[in-house]
């Protein structure tokens, strides 16, 4: 991304609370997140190589957004809102379906043809063309979600805003995250892989690679591809040995699998 000149108005601001009475200040904060709106900026960005890249003047002016934007009341339909962050408008012309009872907060950017059902996209947070946020689904501020995923039923995907620079969850292309998981913490899913029902990921959780004769343990990223479900590996406490939750890679998704059929398929592939 190259150089913005809001970014040191924006890093002032954050630095010097006062700075925001003034409205070189303020429109540089609402412009941000305007944009992020419109998809022309995002909190997390990807290189040549695959490397992402975290925009930490781009969540501050995120957090500044709430200081500057006023308290309002909303409706939609029968329904009242009472907040500073308005519900995202244009939805038809950008080719974006959210089924009643689902929300997309103003601030985040949905690519042409996503569908929300009754789950909730938060402020900051970016998702690529062609995605499924499914019912009770929920994506975090500024989580970054790729296209083509399915974000299935009960999914929690964890939003972050301080401290400027902590690294969002980023979930690549073609994700499959199964009912009921848990993402959170920064975690880096890689592009293709399967998150088996009610696996629960965070900074810390033990991420085990079985398929081999030796266990390889790993934190904070899944491989692209790779095949995962919730697991226990017992730990040693003073008061007796107890089994904490892990993650288990058990295989991996192949060109072979029929991406277009359900992925419940690639795990009862794997006997699980």
């Amino acid at each position: 991304m190259m150089s913005d000149p809001r970014e040191p108005l924006i890093t002032e601001a954050f630095a010097t609370r006062d700075l925001l009475a003034e409205p070189a200040y303020q429109e540089a904060v609402l412009s941000v997140v305007d944009d992020l709106d419109r998809g022309k900026l995002r909190v997390a960005s990807q290189d040549e190589t695959g490397g992402w890249t975290v925009h930490g003047w781009i969540q501050m002016a995120v957090n500044l957004y709430f200081a500057v934007a006023p308290m309002e009341e909303q409706s939609a339909g029968p329904l009242n809102y009472h907040d500073k962050v308005p519900i995202k408008k244009g939805l038809a012309e950008a080719g974006v379906r959210v089924v009643p009872g689902g929300v997309v907060r103003y601030g985040a950017f949905c690519e042409r043809g996503v569908v929300v059902m009754p789950g909730f996209v938060n402020i900051g947070a970016y998702v690529g063309a062609g995605s499924m946020v499914d019912g009770w689904a929920t994506v975090g501020s500024c989580a970054q979600i790729g296209s083509g995923v399915h974000l299935s039923g009960g999914v929690g995907i964890g939003g972050v805003l301080e401290p400027p620079g902590a690294r969002p969850v980023i979930i690549e292309d073609g994700v499959f995250v199964g009912s009921r998981c848990i993402v959170v913490e920064g975690m880096h899913i890689g592009r293709g892989a399967v998150l088996g029902a009610n696996t629960v990921l965070t900074a810390s959780t033990p991420i085990i690679d079985v398929r081999g004769k030796e266990a390889v343990t790993i934190k904070g990223s899944v491989p692209p591809n790779a095949v995962v479900i919730p697991g226990t590996r017992p730990k040693e406490f003073p008061a007796g040995t107890y089994d904490l939750p892990c993650a288990l890679i058990i295989g991996e998704r192949t060109e072979s699998t029929d991406k277009k059929t359900t992925l419940n398929e690639t795990l009862r592939g794997f006997a699980v």
